[in-house]
């Protein structure tokens, strides 16, 4: 990461360069929305310290969405050790308990490994932990799968709605699906969540604040290119499985590429629709990283 990066503690203020005296026995966290250039900073840093780059997105750990997910090129990967990208087929089933298992070994190899994403729920369960939910059964899911945002809400408590992202539907099912699963609701299994497996006291975090005016034409640009390398074949490829229930195909960008393939939308509507999806994609990024990262230190473009 370059040593002329604009750095900022919440606690402390301004920042002078804080990697210079990083103990290899520290882990490094690095959060930021998508497009905000965090994978080329932990590289860098990584390619600098001897460090493996270590992934924290819930997209970037399928083998179907290379280009899309915005996955390291295997130029980058030959450059550090990298973990945990594009490991997982596009029909398995795969959470952030599993992250969790996968990631537990990594925190013992020497220098500590930087870890890398923009899925806040992956850092937070790594930092404060994860509740011992059991695996929704098939039939729940499917109901869930089935009714409307506003039903599933109305079966939530009091308590559970103010703790969750009511917009999130993913979030709204899941909740859900945890109370008919179990009979308890989501905030009681939480509550009772056993110890982090990496506490923040024990690793550097640092969480990327890129402005919407400076990150939206970052995203526009990125699609174009994704467009140039590929990323409609990508889509051409999953077509034949396409399924958009499954985590596997959440890719921002791929329901509207899909559409496109399908005859639905021309290319340039897709591409702005696509566009679209992330700026709002990023928006809650950011406001999930304002709202559980108010003490991890922030890194300006």
């Amino acid at each position: 990461m370059s040593e002329n990066a604009a750095m900022f503690n919440p606690r402390t203020g301004p920042m002078q360069n804080p990697f210079a005296d990083l103990s290899p026995e520290c882990p490094i966290l690095l959060a930021g929305p998508t497009a905000s250039g965090k994978s080329a900073r932990a590289l860098e840093l990584a390619e600098a310290q001897g460090r493996m780059v270590v992934n924290a997105d819930a997209l970037q750990v399928y083998g179907n969405w290379r280009v899309l997910s915005a996955r390291p090129s295997a130029e980058e990967e030959s450059r550090a050790r990298h973990a945990l990208y594009g490991h997982v087929a596009w029909d398995a089933e795969y959470s952030v308990g599993h992250w969790l298992r996968e990631v537990a070994p990594l925190l013992q190899i020497r220098p500590a490994p930087i870890i890398i994403g923009g899925t806040g729920l992956y850092f937070t369960a790594l930092t404060e932990g994860l509740a011992a939910i059991p695996a929704t059964p098939g039939d729940i899911r499917a109901k869930g799968d089935a009714l409307e945002l506003a039903a599933l809400l109305d079966a939530l408590d009091a308590e559970t709605r103010k703790r969750i992202d009511t917009k999130n539907r993913a979030r709204v099912q899941r909740a859900w699906e945890v109370l008919h699963a179990t009979g308890q609701p989501l905030w009681v299994w939480q509550d009772e969540t056993p110890p982090p497996l990496l506490p923040l006291e024990q690793a550097r975090a640092f969480v990327l604040d890129a402005p919407r005016d400076w990150l939206t034409p970052r995203i526009e640009r990125r699609f174009d290119a994704m467009l140039k390398a590929g990323a409609l074949d990508e889509a051409r490829a999953n077509l034949p499985h396409w399924d958009f229930s499954r985590p596997s195909m959440k890719a921002i960008g791929a329901p509207e590429l899909i559409a496109h393939l399908r005859g639905d939308m021309t290319l340039d509507e897709a591409r702005d629709a696509a566009t679209i999806a992330t700026r709002q994609y990023a928006k809650r990024q950011r406001t999930w990283f304002r709202a559980r990262m108010k003490t991890w230190d922030v890194i300006y473009p």
